[in-house]
């Protein structure tokens, strides 16, 4: 476990900040525009734990808990997802659902210590993202039970190592593909990316994950900046696990296939959020719902 476990932990802890400096210069490219640097998040992560933070004095412990929560959990998800040629240090029968709600258990935390402020507009983006978050889980089970069914068995690390043997088949290639067309659009969604949500906004009324860290700073800015960078990270493992090459020749090979998905995945992000605008909010549950319309039309024809 300790072999797999480090490595696993590099991987995660220092290339998950890069993955937000890929899409920033992505959208920057498409734009005309020079952009921030690669590793613009690495200087911002440093440059926040170096200052103070300033605190509500209405506000209780469940504010400070958000922060820490939200950085723990995605450290603690990703045990259970293979990087590449290294595969999961924690896994048994059943973690999928684990898996789940610890994303949850961090967005309880981080809709709690939103409103714990008081604030009227942290109240009303914790309540877009409670809504939406709702509809995104189905389609997420749905997505693991399609996956289940391909690999035979109910372990993460298992599933999706043996995903590459059964893609060419006819009978799972289509359902793994929709499958993993709607894992990209939660993972949109997840991760407050456009169409859904814009991380770079500044208008109040149309923020959803932005609106309810707004009284955040310092230190504790610093870990809500790292915790999404390494859901992002987390979400991506798990989609590019679908397109990893079937025969590697070895662990590194394997290992550099992994990182250079998340990249290209990245790239794709900011293609995405460079040639569409954001979705009205009226519009979001109508393609949340229709995501899990597919992923079940994915197991219909799975199960046919």
């Amino acid at each position: 476990m300790l072999s797999h476990l480090l490595p696993h932990l590099f991987l995660l802890l220092a290339l998950a900040p890069l993955l937000a400096g890929v899409i920033s210069r992505t959208k920057a490219l498409i734009a005309g525009r020079r952009g921030a640097p690669l590793l613009q998040l690495y200087f911002d992560l440093w440059k926040l734990c170096r200052k103070g933070m300033v605190i509500s004095s209405t506000t209780t412990w469940v504010f400070r808990a958000g922060p820490v929560v939200g950085i723990v959990v995605p450290v603690l998800a990703s045990l259970f997802i293979p990087f590449g040629g290294i595969r999961a240090p924690l896994s048994f029968n059943g973690d999928l659902i684990l898996f789940v709600y610890l994303f949850a258990l961090a967005r309880f935390f981080t809709v709690l210590a939103a409103l714990d402020t008081g604030s009227s507009f942290e109240g009303m983006g914790a309540a877009r993202e409670a809504t939406f978050a709702c509809l995104a889980e189905p389609t997420v089970f749905v997505i693991f039970i399609v996956l289940a069914r391909v690999s035979g068995s109910l372990a993460l690390d298992t599933m999706l190592g043996s995903l590459q043997s059964h893609i060419a088949h006819p009978a799972a290639g289509v359902p793994l593909l929709l499958a993993a067309i709607c894992l990209f659009v939660v993972l949109l969604a997840e991760n407050c990316r456009i169409p859904f949500d814009d991380p770079n906004t500044h208008l109040e009324l149309t923020m959803i994950h932005e609106v309810m860290v707004l009284d955040h700073s310092g230190p504790d800015l610093a870990l809500i900046l790292y915790g999404a960078a390494m859901k992002f990270f987390v979400m991506g493992a798990l989609l590019v696990s679908f397109f990893l090459p079937p025969h590697p020749v070895s662990i590194i090979a394997e290992t550099g296939a992994f990182v250079g998905a998340m990249l290209l995945l990245a790239v794709a992000v900011g293609l995405v959020e460079s040639a569409m605008a954001r979705l009205r909010l009226i519009r979001v549950p109508q393609l949340l719902v229709g995501t899990s319309l597919l992923s079940c039309f994915a197991l219909v024809l799975l199960l046919r």
